[in-house]
């Protein structure tokens, strides 16, 4: 089944396939250009400032070019659809017929499935449909990546929802993955507003602490996380939340520190904040919640968060 979509994520870096240079070979020698795919190239020094999930997409983008007719699915799709991708996952995943057989060239990995899939044409590339997209994600990604991929397409499609994700994931004739794919997707919600608000939920809950409301309002502001019964505004923060690109870090303190200031006026007893580091870590994110007032209800889930940390340093490492 195939459908139409508009809006692929665009390459962050000029392509020049191999038969558009004569010394390819002599350019990468010399710095001038770095191979991003067998025949693809780019330029050295537009490719150094590139962000890891930013080399990744440009290697998606890539690939496209080197197979024209391949299904991208898995990591490769999330990427084209702009949906989050943590470090650089390295291989391209395409999706091809079931009669042929699964294998790996280079860094591109080819997948055969009987399952029927959703296609959808993006600006001519083929990716597998959002929502077999999120579930494909959730039965063979941890978890936390997973709801991430899934909260970011909530968010992305009004059409989109929990239920209909779960269904995608129990009608797959292969049990293979089902279970482990219920729950990123039975948590998933359009309300977490960030990648980071969605690994940080699910670390949460592997530390044991109850879960709290998401995007709650306490007069004028809306804090990201908010425990009533203890009154505490738990707030994740990335790297720009506060600071826009001319503001200092001065500044953007500042402001942070007058918002906490309005949320203590409107009921908040404590309010603290973490980012990327505290979460992915998660003794400092217990700590800081533990030192709030909060108190854990469940054990910790230590397989999880270490499964987590080790996901993601794979990622970065590829």
């Amino acid at each position: 089944m195939f459908d139409k979509h508009v809006g692929l994520a665009a390459s962050p870096v000029a392509l020049i396939p191999a038969r558009a240079t004569t010394h390819s070979t002599r350019a990468v020698r010399s710095g001038e250009l770095v191979s991003v795919l067998r025949g693809v190239y780019a330029p050295a020094a537009e490719w150094g400032v590139l962000a890891p999930w930013d080399r990744y997409l440009a290697r998606v983008h890539a690939a496209t070019l080197v197979y024209p007719d391949g299904v991208l699915c898995l990591e490769s799709a999330a990427a084209a659809r702009g949906l989050p991708v943590f470090g650089d996952p390295g291989r391209v995943h395409l999706l091809a017929d079931a009669r042929g057989r699964s294998h790996t060239t280079g860094a591109v990995e080819v997948h055969t499935s009987v399952e029927p899939r959703v296609l959808e044409e993006i600006d001519g590339v083929l990716v597998t449909g959002l929502a077999d997209t999120v579930v494909d994600m959730a039965r063979a990604r941890h978890n936390a990546i997973a709801l991430a991929v899934a909260d970011a397409a909530l968010r992305g499609d009004p059409q989109l929802n929990p239920a209909l994700l779960g269904a995608v994931n129990e009608g797959r004739m292969s049990s293979r993955g089902r279970l482990r794919a219920r729950w990123p997707l039975h948590r998933a919600t359009r309300l977490a507003e960030s990648p980071l608000e969605s690994v940080d939920r699910a670390v949460l809950e592997w530390l044991g602490f109850p879960p709290p409301q998401l995007q709650v309002w306490l007069g004028g502001d809306r804090v990201d996380k908010w425990w009533a019964e203890a009154g505490i505004a738990g707030e994740s923060d990335g790297d720009v939340k506060y600071a826009g690109p001319l503001e200092t870090a001065t500044t953007a303190l500042r402001k942070r520190h007058a918002r906490d200031a309005r949320l203590f006026r409107n009921g908040a007893r404590a309010v603290p904040h973490w980012g990327w580091t505290e979460a992915l870590a998660a003794d400092p994110l217990h700590a800081l919640l533990v030192s709030a007032g909060l108190r854990a209800e469940a054990p910790r889930n230590t397989a999880q968060l270490f499964a987590l940390r080790r996901a993601l340093r794979r990622s970065d490492a590829s």
